[in-house]
């Protein structure tokens, strides 16, 4: 990298600090710390989900797959994505935003104790804060391998230096911060794509050989699914992004509590599913487009690095590092406040009770020092992430599969379908679901992706509900949560009606 490269790349970490500085006066209490105090205006919200949704990994395993196998990358990694947001507009946006209104929630966690009970929210809880370690883990080690390929950078301390970055700037603003470097991440990261773009269709001779490309690539690399990524693989897909990227990560609820109504909260998720329908591709053509390219790349992790550094000019090649940087900062800032709030408000007043009357003070002292805790445990994961089965093995086979025992009990107990499967339901779906993973993980000799997706996911859902049908368990307080969220009534989404959730 040249001089001018590593300017830019300071100057993007300058950028995203004095963002966090900025938004620390905007945070008084955990409210604001954890859900902007419910005044984050829609399209905010809704590129901060987006650039929340994805992270490095684009830019290095699934730059990868797009290398070795085409387009079918964007149907099964992204389409998804769009599918699952656009539906939860209407299904679970607007119910995350009545959470808040309603009860006064400052976790996507606070409401199960009163849905369900508090050991169900002590168990999602605690597995997915876990979960949520390695998932991070995976995003740092994205950036990681870019930063080796751009400057020669040991996997450690590149690690180290996004992570610390980071670090600063989630701990010290809150949600507001988390969003608001989002929102400039994107635009960097937008002019970075679009640089690139421009390159890559010079080097295919314009315009028009955009249009001769996909005579040009190799045998398969135009099928929409191909090789592992089958027609069941991507089924599974689906589902499991629609529990995801609607609550099951936690930070992604918090963007839609944060808005200030329910259709704002709705509008939001339909900006994020409209750009993820156009933004993947943007990304992703360059990948798509280099065996065509760059036919003999070694490691195709390092596709996207090595086109940056072969085709863009000075300056450019900075530019696009920290463009690839800015969507694992969204995603991991994001995250590292969606575990905080959980251990703030969920964890540490069921571990210790005195921890409920905490003060402002110490409640927001809470707060940014579990940030610093989770930040530093899954860096240091990070650094071993190759004995987790790598970046793609972590994100597609660990945090795929798993994410649907946890999501399913916490999504589905928002519906007026679902309002009768109690704890029971809620805890055995997630138990048999985790342990359905782990039995086709280990116990399976060469079991196929579609399979390590489909058994959790599918045993948690079928327990779910067959104990709902089965022996359903209502409860008043089950009801009032379920009836509260579904839908407004007079008055009803301009005020907290309904006293903050009670832990017992």
């Amino acid at each position: 990298m040249a001089w001018l490269d590593w300017a830019a790349v300071g100057g993007y970490f300058l950028v995203m600090l004095a963002i966090g500085l900025w938004s620390h006066r905007r945070v008084s209490d955990v409210t604001d710390y954890f859900t902007g105090g419910g005044k984050m205006p829609w399209w905010l919200s809704g590129i901060s989900h987006h650039m929340s949704g994805y992270s490095a990994a684009v830019f290095v395993a699934y730059a990868a797959v797009a290398y070795d196998y085409g387009i079918t990358v964007y149907v099964w990694a992204f389409l998804p994505l769009a599918l699952g947001t656009g539906v939860g507009a209407w299904l679970f946006a607007p119910r995350w935003n009545r959470l808040r209104r309603r009860f006064k929630v400052a976790s996507p966690l606070e409401y199960l104790a009163r849905r369900y009970n508090v050991p169900t929210q002590q168990a999602l809880a605690w597995s997915g804060t876990l979960l949520k370690v390695f998932d991070v883990a995976a995003k740092w080690a994205s950036v990681a391998v870019l930063l080796h390929v751009f400057t020669g950078m040991s996997m450690a301390v590149g690690i180290l230096l996004t992570g610390i970055v980071t670090l600063l700037y989630c701990t010290v603003g809150g949600l507001w911060a988390d969003a608001l470097t989002d929102f400039g991440q994107f635009v960097i990261q937008g002019v970075a794509a679009l640089a690139m773009i421009w390159v890559v269709l010079d080097r295919l001779g314009g315009v028009s050989g955009l249009g001769t490309l996909w005579h040009r690539l190799p045998p398969g690399h135009t099928d929409p699914l191909v090789g592992p990524y089958t027609a069941g693989f991507l089924t599974a897909y689906v589902v499991v992004k629609l529990f995801e990227y609607n609550g099951g990560m936690w930070n992604l609820a918090q963007r839609y509590m944060a808005t200030d109504s329910p259709r704002s909260a709705r509008r939001s998720a339909l900006l994020s599913a409209a750009l993820y329908v156009f933004w993947p591709a943007v990304l992703l053509l360059p990948p798509v487009a280099a065996p065509v390219l760059m036919p003999h790349i070694a490691d195709p992790q390092q596709t996207y690095a090595l086109m940056a550094q072969s085709y863009l000019p000075m300056g450019l090649v900075g530019l696009t590092l920290a463009g690839m940087f800015s969507h694992t900062m969204a995603m991991a800032s994001s995250d590292a406040n969606a575990i905080s709030a959980v251990v703030t408000r969920d964890i540490l007043p069921a571990v210790f009770p005195g921890f409920r009357d905490a003060g402002t003070a110490r409640g927001l002292l809470a707060a940014r020092v579990c940030t610093v805790v989770f930040i530093t445990v899954s860096m240091v994961v990070a650094i071993e992430a190759d004995h987790f089965g790598g970046v793609l093995g972590i994100i597609v086979g660990m945090v795929a599969a798993v994410m649907g025992p946890i999501s399913i009990p916490m999504l589905l107990g928002l519906l007026p379908a679902f309002r009768r499967c109690g704890p029971r339901a809620a805890l055995t779906s997630w138990a048999l679901g985790l342990g359905g993973y782990f039995l086709v993980k280990y116990g399976v000799d060469n079991a196929s992706p579609t399979m390590v997706i489909v058994t959790p996911l599918v045993t948690s859902l079928v327990v779910y509900t067959g104990l709902g049908l089965l022996l359903p368990e209502p409860s008043d307080e089950a009801d009032a949560v379920v009836t509260a969220v579904s839908g407004p009534r007079p008055g009803a989404d301009s005020e907290a009606l309904v006293p903050a959730v009670e832990r017992t």
